[in-house]
């Protein structure tokens, strides 16, 4: 009984209502480079290290490793998102190539704990940042950050709801100053390299230092990767890039090489100011460094440390609505949360769930942690759509791809998912992974009945019907598969 879209996109000058390809090349590099440099690399440099046995080389070749990896598994999404480019990012991929129970699987996972989770962690640590400096040698009450963490998300979700324009300058701008701030951080430690003589005695014998087992290597990868986080968003909106033939691999190879580059100069800017030792002991290494080289306006790394947590939040929820939109596209979700508001033309029911189920995690912080947890899943589904991609390579030889990843990398690709799935589980074994598994195994128990039988909820069709007058929103029409601009 949904009202029909002819019914309510007057408005829409086109008469179509869809997403509409509105980010070009620009947009896109922003948007992943904004999504991937968080809070990581200000605190993964310890992590990595102690990991590492102190070992300077094999850690900056620990942080090479993880941006060389990521791009492998970038390579492949570039395929997947130039041949199929729809939104819902690995969910439509492993549906397309798998079926529909693994994707099912997916975005149970994803909507309902994974994304909401990292994204309410990250709006705890930005209303930390934020609140930090007014209370000067305390920390922060807990309640004042959670409204905060609140308050930015749904500030956050109204911005995605209302204009897709607004959203993407909102990253474009922090993107830029995060940017700026990394190579404030470069420039301070390159000047310190040539004026110091002292300041590459790190370097001078980067390897004879202890070097770290397997396991202790895996451990210094895992702390590494955090702070690639985010390399896959970019085929979450795939259906809103302007020739996405062209734009994706470009923007997926600018991005990855330019955060990279970034990433080992930050590091050896930490390193020429503070010893291993100094670093590993230090709670906040970008405030340590700080304190160090620029006392009297230190308080520039902690803000920037925020914008960099605001920019990648800002990514997470826009990725996030285009998750739950094109489950809902795909019968998977209810048929409310893939329709896109008539005038802003934006997915507004699937940024309002997403927005109320990350609010929830933030109440009750301690379910962040469970996070931990499930980080063995998010390879999981990398491999999966790795997986996916050799599927397609055989099943529909002749599906358009403008771009072709070698095949050898996606079996590298989940070689080392597989690895990464596997080796926290080994390695520590936890009842709570378990509990992680029954999780992601339960949603079978909602498939059976409403996906694969179809299960009617009585007046559910009525309630969707109130539901799209109230938020002015109608069905999607077919969308028209554009690989040009």
């Amino acid at each position: 009984m949904e009202i029909s879209s002819g019914q309510m996109k007057a408005d829409v000058d086109d008469g179509k209502v869809c997403l509409k390809r509105c980010l070009g090349f620009f947009d896109s590099v922003c948007f992943l480079v904004g999504c991937i440099i968080g809070a990581g690399i200000f605190v993964s440099p310890k992590g990595v290290l102690e990991y590492c046995q102190l070992n300077v080389g094999v850690a900056l070749c620990i942080w090479a490793a993880c941006g060389v990896v990521c791009i492998m598994c970038c390579l492949c999404y570039a395929e997947l998102g130039t041949s199929l480019p729809f939104s819902g990012g690995e969910y439509y991929h492993v549906k397309r190539g798998l079926g529909s129970l693994p994707a099912f699987v997916t975005i149970w996972t994803l909507i309902l704990f994974i994304r909401p989770a990292s994204n309410a962690a990250r709006a705890l640590i930005f209303a930390e940042y934020i609140s930090r400096p007014f209370y000067s040698g305390c920390p922060p009450p807990d309640l004042l950050k959670k409204i905060l963490a609140i308050g930015i998300l749904w500030v956050l979700g109204v911005i995605n709801s209302k204009s897709i324009k607004m959203s993407t300058w909102v990253q474009n701008i922090f993107t830029v100053l995060k940017m700026m701030s990394l190579t404030l951080i470069i420039v301070y430690g390159m000047i310190e390299l040539g004026s110091n003589p002292k300041a590459s005695e790190p370097f001078r014998n980067a390897f004879d230092s202890e070097v770290p087992n397997a396991v202790q290597t895996a451990e210094s990868f895992f702390q590494g990767r955090y702070a690639y986080g985010g390399w896959n968003y970019l085929n979450y909106m795939a259906e809103e890039i302007k020739n996405p033939s062209k734009n994706i691999p470009r923007s997926i190879i600018t991005a990855m090489c330019a955060v990279i580059v970034f990433y080992l100069l930050v590091n050896i800017s930490y390193l020429t100011v503070l010893t291993p030792k100094e670093i590993v002991s230090s709670a906040a290494v970008s405030v340590t460094w700080a304190d160090r080289t620029i006392p009297s306006v230190a308080w520039i790394i902690p803000v920037s440390v925020a914008v960099s947590i605001f920019g990648s939040l800002n990514g997470g929820m826009f990725m996030l609505g285009r998750l739950n939109y094109a489950g809902s596209k795909e019968g998977h979700l209810p048929a409310i949360i893939s329709m896109l508001h008539v005038h802003y033309l934006t997915p507004a029911p699937a940024m309002i769930i997403s927005t109320i189920i990350a609010s929830i995690f933030v109440i009750p912080s301690d379910l962040i942690s469970l996070t931990n947890y499930f980080g063995f899943s998010s390879w999981l589904l990398v491999g999966l759509t790795c997986v996916s991609l050799v599927v397609l390579r055989y099943r529909e030889p002749n599906l358009e791809r403008p771009y072709k990843v070698f095949l050898p990398i996606a079996f590298g690709v989940i070689a080392v998912s597989i690895f990464l799935v596997l080796a926290p589980i080994i390695q520590s074994p936890k009842v709570q992974y378990l509990y992680a598994l029954l999780f992601m195994f339960s949603s079978i128990l909602v498939y059976i009945p409403f996906v694969h039988f179809k299960l009617h909820i009585p007046y559910f069709d009525k309630i969707t019907c109130h539901l799209q007058l109230l938020l002015e929103v109608s069905p999607t029409d077919i969308f028209e598969d554009s690989k040009t601009d």
